[in-house]
Formats: structure tokens, sequence, C-alpha cells
């Protein structure tokens, strides 16, 4: 059996590897696209298809995850994302792209709670139910977003530093280092986080335990009071972030004077957002300290976030550099919020959760992140058109902040005996024989 430092360390690398690769070829994406002679409403197509998988897959790959293993699917998830990326990198032909895009899509949806849930698993079996999780969740969300920041400023200096940067050559070479990064995922995932080497289900067991297991997932998550709350911050907090990226990067040009400052104004902004983000991770756990609980915690850093928001619609007011220099101080606050939100949030989740339907619950988070995300744009970008950055901005801003106030008188620890009265009426329950063991974590 690993330590729970060991797995923490394990758990921050892994963190670190599954999101540098997203920055690296964020960055020159659409110019890469263009380059290679796609117009706009091809690459919008290109990018519906690679969200429509996200979606499509995101409780079905956490239910797997739940069913076959942590370590199978985040593996699966790098040889999906080294494909999808090798594709980008190296073919203009547009079924190509489309296939690229749902391979990327696959990995995403396949990654999204296997890491955190076998950490979590490991620091149970090492130090049971009440072992601290708070520290490693918040390095993990600060190796994540040290990535993304990372990965999106290489990502954007390294087309010009390659000779020919004008062509789609010197653009591909990010997305062709975000593959030999998912090379790299692939490698530690496989020999550095173990697993028990018990028997696996076979394929028929599979199928009939991953919709069984998204099934009492999706009821626990409808009915827990705690899990209800948390689910509704993650759908604001994604209504939050579409906003912001969906407006953002026009509204800078506006601001800097021009398309050319208005990328780098963005980009400049962008990366404070990420390394406050980083930052905030730090503060979680302190704040839990302080605060005495990690409701108290997560609501406070949601506020500030909705409280950034509603200064970024204040900044809308004003012009020039002086609003860029406003907005990236909002940024920050936002993110730092955010971050330190990250933890208590967590640690709200994970103990409500066992280790049969914790990846399951992780991916519901994720999918209604992503359907925040989606509404967002849609009704807020609607604002936005017809009366400027301002007012969506705010609206966000508003409903994040109604949202994070459910937090604040959360419990930490569950009521034992209400959960097992829960899952009697949640049923049905898988079948012995494909259910999945409690510690996938090898003890010796």
């Amino acid at each position: 059996m690993i330590t729970a430092v060991s797995a923490r360390r394990r758990y921050v690398l892994i963190m670190f590897l599954t999101w540098l690769p997203a920055g690296l070829y964020t960055a020159p994406l659409v110019l890469l696209l263009l380059a290679r002679g796609l117009d706009l409403g091809a690459i919008a197509a290109i990018g519906a298809v690679y969200s429509v998988t996200i979606v499509a897959l995101e409780l079905p790959t956490g239910g797997l995850s739940d069913v076959l293993g942590r370590r199978p699917v985040l593996a699966a998830s790098a040889v999906a994302g080294l494909a999808g990326l090798a594709l980008l990198g190296l073919t203009g032909a547009v079924w190509l792209l489309v296939a690229s895009a749902v391979l990327r899509g696959v990995a995403r949806a396949l990654s999204s709670g296997p890491a955190e849930a076998w950490y979590v698993d490991a620091v149970h079996a090492a130090q049971g139910r009440d072992a601290d999780l708070g520290p490693g969740l918040a390095r993990g969300g600060m190796a994540a977003s040290a990535a993304l920041g990372i990965g999106v400023l290489a990502g954007g200096v390294i087309p010009f530093l390659w000779p020919d940067t004008p062509s789609a050559g010197g653009l591909a070479v990010p997305v062709l280092l975000a593959a030999v990064f998912e090379l790299v995922l692939l490698l530690v995932v496989v020999f550095a986080m173990p697993e028990s080497r018990g028997p696996r289900p076979g394929f028929g067991a599979v199928l009939r335990g991953v919709p069984a297991t998204v099934a009492t997932g999706l009821r626990l998550a409808g009915r827990d009071h705690v899990l209800v709350r948390v689910l509704l911050v993650a759908a604001a907090t994604g209504t939050g972030l579409a906003v912001i990226e969906l407006l953002t990067p026009a509204w800078m040009a506006v601001l800097s004077g021009g398309a050319g400052r208005g990328v780098l104004a963005y980009a400049m902004v962008a990366a404070i957002g990420f390394a406050a983000d980083a930052a905030g991770s730090a503060l979680g756990v302190p704040l839990t300290r302080w605060l005495g609980s990690p409701g108290r915690a997560a609501c406070a850093g949601t506020v500030l976030a909705a409280l950034a928001l509603g200064g970024l619609a204040g900044t809308a007011a004003l012009a020039g550099w002086l609003g860029v220099v406003a907005a990236g101080a909002a940024y920050l606050l936002m993110f730092l919020g955010l971050g330190a939100a990250v933890a208590p949030v967590g640690r709200l989740l994970h103990d409500r959760v066992e280790a049969a339907e914790r990846a399951t619950v992780l991916s519901v988070q994720s999918l209604l992140l992503q359907l925040g995300a989606a509404a967002g744009s849609v009704a807020l970008g609607a604002l936005a058109a017809a009366y400027g950055p301002g007012p969506a901005f705010a609206g966000s801003g508003l409903l994040l902040g109604v949202a994070a106030l459910t937090l604040w008188g959360l419990p930490r620890r569950r009521d034992v005996r209400a959960r097992a009265l829960l899952l009697r009426h949640v049923g049905p329950r898988i079948p012995a024989r494909d259910r999945p063991r409690e510690d996938r974590i090898p003890r010796s």
C-alpha cells in the first residue's frame, strides 16, 4: 500500500500532465486551423463536435471508472488524447480534424474524475475515512492551474520561435509537443498509479455495471442536500467562466485599440487568472481552518469570485489600458476565489460519497459545469449583444453569489445512518458479481 504522501505526489504530477497538453494546444488552435484553410464556421463546427462528445460521454465514462478502475480509464484517456493531438498536428483534412475533435473529447471525458477519485481512495486506504484530503486536493488544483498557465504561455510563444512562423508548421509545434506530454502521462499512469491486481470484471459485467453505477450516482447526487448545493455551485461557476471566455477577448481588443493588442492583452489577463487560481488553491486549506468548516471556506471563496464578476461589470465603463488593468485585477480576484474554493468543495463532495460512486459523482459535477457554461453562453451572450458586457458580467456574478451562499452552513461529515437510509431507497443496487471493489489500492 502506498502512503498518503506518495499518493499526493503522484496525484499532483498526474494533474499537471493531464492539463499541460490542453494549455499547449489551446493558444495556437484557431490560428492553426485558419492556416490550413478552414473558415471560422468550420472551426466552430469542429469545436461543437468536441463539446458534444464530452457532454455525451461524461457520465458513462465516470461510471466506467467506478466499475473498471481508475488507472485503465485514465490510461485510455491518455491514448485518446495522444491520437487526437497527433491528428490535429499532422493533418489538414476536415474529416480527420473532426476525428481529432472526437478523440480529444473522449480523452477529456475519460479524464474527468479518475485521478481525483484514485487519490481519495488511496488516502482513505492509507489513513482511513477521517484523513484530511484538503492539502492534496489543493495541490492538485495548483498543479492543474500551473500547467494551464505554463502551457498557454508556451503555446503562444513557441510558434514565434519556429522558423516558419507564418505557416501551419510553426503553429503545429505546440500541438505535437502536447501529444508528447500525453505519452508521458500514459507512462506515468501505467507505472506510477498502482491499483490492486485482483480480477477485473468481464465485458458483460462492465456493460451491466456502468448503467447501474451511473443511475445510483445520479440518484445520490439528486437526493443528498450537500451534493445538490455543491452541484448547483458547479453549474453557476460554469456560467461565470463561459461569460468571461466568450466576452473578454473581444472586449480586450476594444479596450486596447486593436485585434493585435487585444490578443496580447487577453494573454496577459488570462495568465494572471491562471496564476491567481494556483495561489488560491494554496489558500483553500488555511481558509478552511480559519473559518472552521469547508462549507464556509467554499462559500467565502465563491462569493469573492462573484464579487469580482461584479467588478468586471464595473470595469466595462472604463476605456483604454486603464480598463485592461482593472479587468486584470478583477480576473485576479475571481480566480483567486475560485481556486480557494477547490479544496473545501472537494472535501464536501468526497465526504458524501463512497469509492463505488466517486468518479460518477465527479462526472456529474463536471457535466453540470459544462451545461451551466452552455446555458450562460447562450443567455448571457444574447444579453451582452443587446446591452453590452456589463450586464452579462453582473448577471453571472449575481447567479454565482446566490449559489455560493447555500454552502455556508454545510457540515463536513455525513450522517452514516441517514446515508444508509438514503441508499435503501436509492436502488437498484449493482449486482454483487458486478459491484466495484471498495478499495482498489494494493495493501501489500
